[in-house]
């Protein structure tokens, strides 16, 4: 999705029902293990209950989801995917102006601007490897009501340490300013502890941490996130703003299937991911590819070479969708991205990629 001429154009990875051909979906960042055998057992044995309105309050989800993040109930909300905390949070805030990163996840402006909101952009520099710098901090003026923050970024994948995290928060609370930091990616991190922000939510009430199932279970077709958040009255206004029943039954019974005694399932990704991210890099660097970032399970990339053609379309041609970030603000084109998929799968991306 990007805004150009006040229209808003959505284009996001994943679109294999107008790409019927693709044989492998590069273009989204799900677990290439797949979703949990035990997930889509429970499904199958919770089918029948799509006769029965799902729990409004999610509240069995809720407790596995407390348990999960080790923070307390009262600090959850649960909605329809990540995308529907973004809206909601934003309706909760009603900004006037908001600070983004640029490049950036696109659904943080889709909903600013619905609302109203007038959006300026910290500027991600190549020249820096994309990196957030302290320097944002200072982006952070007294006319600014809400800042997003995506840790890892997408599409580039770079990271923010918790200790900078923490004083963009603080900067934040004393500008009255509501900080929203998006940690969808954040498990696929060889290090999480490092860079997450929920052991510090008790500290501040103008926080809120998005995550979702969607990417570390692979499953987006359920559509479920949540939010974490210690101000309640926040959370309240947040839930004024979504619909009624918006987390299905099956959803619910699957993100509880999903966190619990799920520790075995999450070591096997994080050994998979690290192992296949490093083979990605290292071949995507021979073939002459710039790489930037790239901490998460995904790839962010800059074909030097090859300026004149659309890696895009060849790939499609090829069986593989991957994702075109020439859409990104900020970004133009020739910039990539590929999730990390299995080995298999990875080396047919490359051998193809060898042949160009």
């Amino acid at each position: 999705m990007w805004i150009k001429d006040g229209s808003i154009l959505e284009i996001h990875g994943g679109d294999i029902y107008r790409n019927e051909q693709v044989e492998i979906d590069f273009s989204v960042n799900v677990n290439p293990l797949g979703p949990p055998i035990k997930v889509t057992e429970t499904i199958r044995t919770k089918a029948g209950r799509i006769s029965c309105y799902p729990d409004m309050h999610c509240a069995q989800l809720v407790k596995s989801l407390g348990r999960f993040e080790n923070v307390p109930e009262e600090f959850l909300i649960c909605a329809n995917g990540a995308a529907e905390i973004i809206f909601s949070a934003v309706l909760a805030v009603k900004p006037k102006k908001a600070l983004l990163l640029s490049p950036a996840f696109s659904e943080y402006e889709r909903a600013l601007k619905l609302a109203g909101a007038n959006v300026s952009f910290y500027e991600l520099r190549e020249e820096e490897q994309f990196q957030v710098k302290e320097e944002i901090i200072d982006h952070i003026t007294p006319d600014i009501d809400m800042v997003f923050i995506c840790n890892p970024n997408n599409p580039t994948g770079q990271c923010i340490t918790a200790d900078l995290a923490e004083d963009i928060a603080k900067k934040c609370e004393e500008s009255e300013c509501f900080l929203v930091i998006d940690e969808c990616f954040i498990d696929f991190l060889d290090q999480p502890k490092g860079y997450e922000m929920k052991e510090k939510l008790s500290g501040f009430h103008n926080l809120l941490i998005i995550k979702a199932l969607t990417k570390l279970f692979c499953m987006p077709g359920l559509r479920l996130g949540y939010g974490m958040c210690s101000d309640r009255e926040f959370l309240s206004r947040m839930r004024a703003a979504l619909q009624s029943w918006n987390v299905s039954v099956l959803a619910q019974e699957g993100g509880i299937a999903a966190v619990e005694d799920c520790m075995d399932y999450m070591e096997e990704t994080k050994v998979l991911i690290r192992k296949e991210r490093r083979y990605l890099t290292e071949e995507l660097k021979k073939l002459g590819f710039q790489i930037y970032g790239s901490l998460a399970n995904y790839i962010f990339f800059k074909d030097l070479l090859c300026r004149e053609r659309s890696l895009y379309n060849e790939a499609l041609a090829a069986g593989f969708l991957i994702r075109d970030c020439s859409d990104y603000r900020g970004l133009s084109f020739g910039y990539y991205r590929i999730a990390v998929r299995t080995h298999a799968e990875n080396e047919r991306i490359i051998t193809w990629l060898r042949q160009l």
